[in-house]
């Protein structure tokens, strides 16, 4: 992908009630459309161990138990977009954490409408990615490139 320098990877996982109601192909196309390659990608019950590990920024608050319990439930699918400033493009994809505050034409603001049922969890910056792609995929993710990446990029097309 050109410009190597704003190239970003980030984690998203589309949460159990996605899964549930069948929409994670139509979401996730969302970011293959606007350029994003995906890196890795795997279905999978989250332990609650690694539930808790994901969202150990939130241990102690209020919401925490219901935070993993609630990705705990039901089988997500994770995936590892890349692309030029992946971190905030997704995030502005996905929406206001808060369905009811998300605006229309995000994930949230067309699918959701409930708090924890927001369907999708985004990496908020790249430090956060970056633990949050070691935790999700041990293993790495793959490396490859598309001859129409030229054509969605400043660099190398006609």
């Amino acid at each position: 992908m050109s410009d190597a320098s704003n190239v970003q990877r980030t984690l998203i996982v589309f949460k159990p009630d996605a899964v549930q109601r069948g929409i994670v192909g139509e979401l996730l196309a969302r970011f293959e459309r606007r350029g994003f390659r995906i890196v890795a990608m795997r279905a999978l019950r989250v332990p609650r161990a690694m539930a808790e590990t994901h969202y150990a920024v939130h241990e102690g608050k209020f919401f925490f138990g219901d935070l993993v319990k609630t990705i705990s439930a039901s089988p997500v699918v994770a995936a590892v977009l890349e692309g030029p400033h992946a971190i905030a493009v997704v995030r502005a994809i996905v929406g206001a954490t808060r369905p009811h505050e998300a605006a229309p034409g995000t994930i949230r603001g067309d699918y959701a409408l409930v708090g924890l049922r927001n369907l999708v969890h985004a990496s908020d910056a790249p430090e956060t990615a970056a633990s949050e792609i070691a935790l999700w995929f041990p293993d790495g993710v793959i490396e490859y490139t598309r001859d129409v990446e030229k054509w969605m990029t400043d660099e190398g097309a006609p």
